[in-house]
């Protein structure tokens, strides 16, 4: 079976994809990818073919927000965006059996795939990126939204995420698909979730609601568990070194997205106060330490699953894959959360009782000291090992075995 995978996004968003393109290879399957050119090289290197789509997401996160747009320019964001989409995703489909999208945002795979008649699976790593009464639309405003009126109920939330897709790409998408002799939508967001996602988290760190609430919004989530690229790489003789010279330090990391610079001095501080060390990870915001003290070290591109092994507790952005690697390894958790899937993986961990999340926004010393002092406590460590006993560990399996053995016609 000869397999295209894609999305738009950040690390976060790739990794899994490649968890599940490794996966492929190994069952004798031919994947290949179509992801933002900054994990060209990476993915390349495994064997794996790849084709950018899209500007580089370093580029992209660090850039600055435009706050309005002019309808004209909206009509042409929107325009461009569908075409190049249609374009690239057609092309990197050619002799393909299958394409698996991974991204609301790409919304010309399932037109690709059914102008080719090949099959196609809409694909997510976070519960509420998916329709349900039991939760609100992940917040990501588009250019032009209006905010939700006060108290409106999560169905109707998530009928203004509909309308405001139909709004902003309803026409160029219809334009795109007359062009190869497909018939016009009335429901973008529909179309390109279909009515059976698939939802590759884990059942335990992030449920589907139970099976008698799918009949509100689809006919079927098959929930796989989350897809892992295993890590074999070994950790750093500098961070070897540190580890093995005193107690088990903090880890504090914010992965791909921005935050302020001297996020790294909060961090050190904040270990500090509790007389703990602490492991800063550069991320893509290229955080530093405050100074040369020989209790905190700075890392660059880390295997994540050895190194959560041996901290006191995992602060983060709250990124699924973060979270997950961080329950896997039975940590506790501080989650601070910025965008996006964060803030139910933030709600998630407190009601698992597994870690504290921290208020959204950019902490404090005071702040992360006093959430990150309550994670310590000896229960949420018990608590976050009896969790990682039972958190799926063969996700890319199962989902290997349902696309092999299911009927995927787009």
């Amino acid at each position: 079976m000869r397999v295209l995978l894609t999305t738009v996004g950040s690390r976060g968003d790739v990794q899994p994809l490649l968890a599940l393109a490794v996966r492929l290879k190994a069952a004798g399957h031919q994947p290949r990818m179509c992801v933002p050119p900054d994990f060209q090289d990476w993915i390349g290197g495994l064997g794996i073919e790849v084709t950018p789509i899209g500007a580089a997401m370093r580029k992209v996160l660090g850039s600055s927000p435009r706050t309005s747009y002019t309808p004209e320019q909206l009509r042409g964001m929107a325009e461009a965006q569908v075409a190049a989409q249609f374009d690239k995703i057609a092309a990197a489909a050619d002799g393909c059996d299958v394409i698996v999208a991974a991204s609301p945002l790409l919304l010309t795979a399932r037109s690709v795939a059914q102008m080719r008649g090949i099959g196609y699976v809409f694909a997510v790593y976070s519960p509420n990126m998916l329709p349900s009464p039991h939760h609100a639309p992940p917040p990501m405003p588009l250019p032009g939204q209006l905010p939700a009126p006060p108290g409106a109920d999560h169905r109707e939330l998530w009928a203004r995420d509909a309308e405001k897709t139909n709004t902003m790409f309803r026409a160029a998408l219809n334009a795109q698909r007359a062009s190869v002799g497909l018939a016009a939508l009335d429901d973008v967001r529909g179309h390109v979730f279909t009515d059976r996602p698939w939802l590759h988290a884990d059942p335990t760190l992030g449920p589907w609601p139970e099976p008698a609430d799918q009949q509100v919004f689809h006919r079927h989530v098959f929930q796989s568990g989350a897809w892992i690229l295993p890590d074999e790489r070994p950790l750093s003789p500098e961070l070897e070194a540190f580890l093995d010279s005193g107690e088990p330090p903090v880890y504090f990391g914010f992965g791909s997205i921005r935050v302020q610079h001297d996020l790294g001095q909060v961090m050190v501080e904040t270990a500090r106060a509790l007389g703990r060390r602490a492991v800063v990870a550069r991320g893509w915001a290229e955080l530093t330490l405050p100074d040369d003290g020989s209790d905190c070290i700075a890392v660059g591109e880390v295997n994540e699953q050895a190194l959560f092994r041996r901290v006191a507790a995992v602060v983060h952005h709250g990124g699924s894959g973060t979270t997950t690697s961080t329950a896997l390894a039975g940590a506790p958790h501080v989650v601070v959360p910025q965008i996006y899937d964060q803030h139910y993986w933030a709600g998630r961990v407190e009601q698992l009782g597994i870690g504290v999340a921290h208020a959204p926004g950019v902490p404090t010393a005071d702040s992360l000291t006093s959430a990150l002092k309550c994670a310590l406590q000896p229960d949420v460590a018990e608590r976050a090992r009896s969790v990682a006993a039972v958190v799926r560990r063969d996700g890319t399996q199962l989902a290997v075995e349902r696309m092999t053995t299911t009927d995927l016609r787009a």
